[in-house]
């Protein structure tokens, strides 16, 4: 039993639920772990997967609700299996004897508790690779101060810039604000980047910004910001996976391809305002083998 989830403010909605009694919030989670996948992925950024794969967990559920999410199955339809914290401490092991650059926890906002309990008992036996926090964003500082020395690299998206399109497509309300928040605060905890020998990040922040069909405005808004701020002090991945799934039919706008044509010109855009530390992709990225099977 967590104290955090007597009356669970992990996330920014901070709902209330007691979790610890069975109720669930926005993102409809328990008191128990819950995932979907744990393995070695080839698809992140070359810094995190390298040539063996970052050893990478998806968990259920989801504080944000984004109509277009390619986890859609995890996010929304919650699919998975529920672990303890032992267990989830043996996967973060195995991998690593597996040969994963780092751990990757994918959407791990609403198990903050769970997972600090996992780490530093997976230390204390030999967890030593970095530790990665992927995330949507939505973040609550108070939350992100608990991982602290815990959390080697973080990896939030900044999606919105306009308030009206974070509350459409996301049902986050002042998502632009919370999420730059956020990323300054994970960059005070990390400081500069830093890499290996080999081109692995072994500290640092990249922020991800998944380009969306018809919103240019929103990118290069958020490209400014971004560079304004930062600098050169962080990375940035520029994406251009998208793939429209079924659940986006009822917003014709993104249910379609975004434009390369597009895409090629905010490239051009971020070397215009002085951006060095861009990830890029080309157009083989927006498909769906790009999507990890998960469990029932």
């Amino acid at each position: 039993m967590y104290t955090e989830l007597g009356a669970c403010r992990l996330c920014p909605r901070e709902c209330g639920a007691n979790r610890n009694a069975g109720e669930t919030g926005f993102c409809k989670a328990s008191d128990k772990i819950k995932i979907a996948r744990a393995a070695l992925h080839m698809w992140e950024e070359p810094c995190i997967s390298g040539e063996n794969g970052s050893g990478t967990v998806f968990f259920s559920h989801c504080t944000m609700k984004c109509v277009y999410c390619q986890n859609y199955r995890l996010s929304a339809e919650n699919k998975g299996y529920e672990i303890t914290e032992d267990e989830l401490s043996d996967i973060f092991l195995n991998l690593q004897n597996q040969g994963a650059h780092n751990i990757n926890l994918v959407t791990p906002t609403h198990y903050v508790p769970q997972i600090i309990k996992a780490l530093k008992s997976a230390k204390k036996r030999g967890l030593i690779i970095p530790i990665v926090y992927n995330t949507s964003g939505w973040e609550r500082i108070e939350t992100l101060k608990t991982l602290e020395g815990l959390i080697d690299i973080y990896m939030p998206d900044m999606k919105y810039f306009s308030d009206a399109r974070a509350q459409k497509y996301s049902s986050a309300r002042g998502y632009f604000q919370i999420a730059s928040r956020a990323v300054e605060e994970m960059t005070r905890q990390t400081g500069k980047c830093v890499f290996d020998e080999n081109g692995i990040m072994k500290k640092g922040v990249i922020v991800r910004h998944l380009m969306l069909p018809g919103m240019m405005s929103e990118t290069r808004k958020i490209m400014e910001y971004l560079y304004k701020s930062y600098g050169n002090i962080i990375y940035v991945s520029l994406m251009s996976q998208y793939t429209p799934m079924p659940q986006v039919e009822r917003f014709p706008e993104l249910n379609r391809r975004l434009s390369m044509t597009q895409y090629n010109a905010m490239v051009e855009y971020c070397a215009e305002l002085g951006m060095e530390n861009v990830y890029i992709q080309d157009g083989e990225a927006a498909s769906e083998s790009f999507i990890p099977p998960f469990c029932e």
